[in-house]
């Protein structure tokens, strides 16, 4: 499924397929990568999933698209600029399909938005963080299993130093006034998310 969507969203910016197939190429790669237990395909798959019960409100699905696709491109656990990175390679693999300036520099920031998840005032923006969010608000069995798949990720943390570290990010989304900024994604998961999370704060202590 995922290298259809791309291939299609692609196509319509480049003719070459050999091209479009070097970069789907480097996502899944990417996306494959041993280290990887929930930033994987899957994850890329489940946003998509969680967008399109939303298609009808984003304005440049496109756009949105290719942020889904490269927003974790780069991830590494013991790094604190993933985002920056990220946004910077699909900045440059957006120039090499011709894909317009100004939805570059949108997109990028759609990726920089993943870093803290606050409210842009961009409904597009709102909604891909939102959809990032996603697994919040879940049930506690598919949360848990998000968990595992997370404290695998930074498996080269001993819980001496992962566990403070988990704590300050539950408690930054905790803190916030909503974690879901659109109408949509807060209705439908908000209530659930908070529980979740202290639920495993509750855990960590």
């Amino acid at each position: 499924m995922l290298k259809n969507i791309f291939f299609e969203l692609t196509s319509k910016y480049t003719h070459e397929q050999q091209l479009i197939q070097i970069l789907w190429e480097e996502i899944e790669k990417k996306y494959s990568h041993s280290s990887r237990h929930y930033h994987t395909l899957t994850h890329l798959e489940s946003l998509i999933l969680q967008l399109e019960e939303v298609k009808e409100q984003i304005s440049d699905w496109d756009t949105v698209l290719f942020a889904v696709f490269y927003h974790d491109i780069v991830y590494k656990a013991t790094k604190s600029n993933n985002e920056e990175k990220s946004a910077e390679l699909a900045a440059k693999r957006f120039s090499e399909i011709n894909f317009h300036q100004k939805k570059i520099t949108v997109c990028t920031s759609m990726i920089l938005a993943t870093k803290n998840h606050l409210q842009t005032g961009d409904a597009d923006t709102d909604l891909f963080t939102d959809a990032d969010l996603s697994v919040f608000g879940q049930s506690w069995h598919q949360y848990e299993t998000y968990l595992k798949q997370i404290r695998k990720e930074y498996s080269i943390y001993p819980d001496i130093i992962y566990k403070p570290g988990r704590k300050k990010v539950l408690t930054h989304f905790l803190e916030m006034s909503r974690i879901y900024k659109s109408k949509y994604f807060y209705e439908k998961l908000e209530i659930k998310a908070k529980e979740n999370l202290l639920r495993e704060l509750k855990l960590l202590t």
